[in-house]
């Protein structure tokens, strides 16, 4: 049998050393702390999402969105069906095209989308509680870095 840990072998702490592992350690951790924030709210955090792509960008068709988002087009659909339920997003005919169904957030989406960034600010101070203000603030310009280069736009 094999010595498993041999000479030249990585273990725990260069895994541990890595930026994949950290980020992906936080970003689950993260995740399920925003994910239990905003069910408060009746959402999933795929909602916020739409919501903030919706805030971000003048009304958008459903295949636009989910181009935007990276996601199947029927994922969105599911998503606008619920957002729609609640009253955060409301679907009107596109009058260029009547096949085109677009997008629009109301009062109440951008009362949601509004809470939902109070959910990420609160996961963020109970996240980075330990480190300085300067710190968090080189974390957060850090990672936006990193997002605008290998994030699509």
């Amino acid at each position: 049998m094999s010595d498993v840990k041999g000479a030249g072998t990585k273990g725990a702490a260069a895994l541990r050393a890595t930026v994949a592992f950290n980020l992906g350690t936080l970003g689950t951790l993260a995740s399920d702390r925003f994910a239990a924030r905003v069910q408060a709210l009746g959402l999933k955090p795929k909602h916020a999402g739409l919501l903030a792509a919706l805030d971000a960008g003048s009304a958008a068709s459903q295949q636009e969105l989910a181009s935007r988002l990276g996601v199947a087009p029927s994922l969105v659909v599911s998503l606008a069906d619920q957002l729609q339920e609640l009253g955060a997003v409301e679907r009107l005919r596109d009058p260029d095209d009547r096949r085109r169904q677009v997008l629009t957030l109301t009062a109440e989406g951008r009362r949601l989308l509004a809470r939902c960034a109070d959910a990420a600010e609160a996961v963020d101070a109970d996240l980075t509680a330990g480190l300085t203000a300067a710190h968090r603030t080189a974390l957060a310009r850090h990672l936006r870095s990193l997002g605008e280069q290998h994030l699509p736009h």
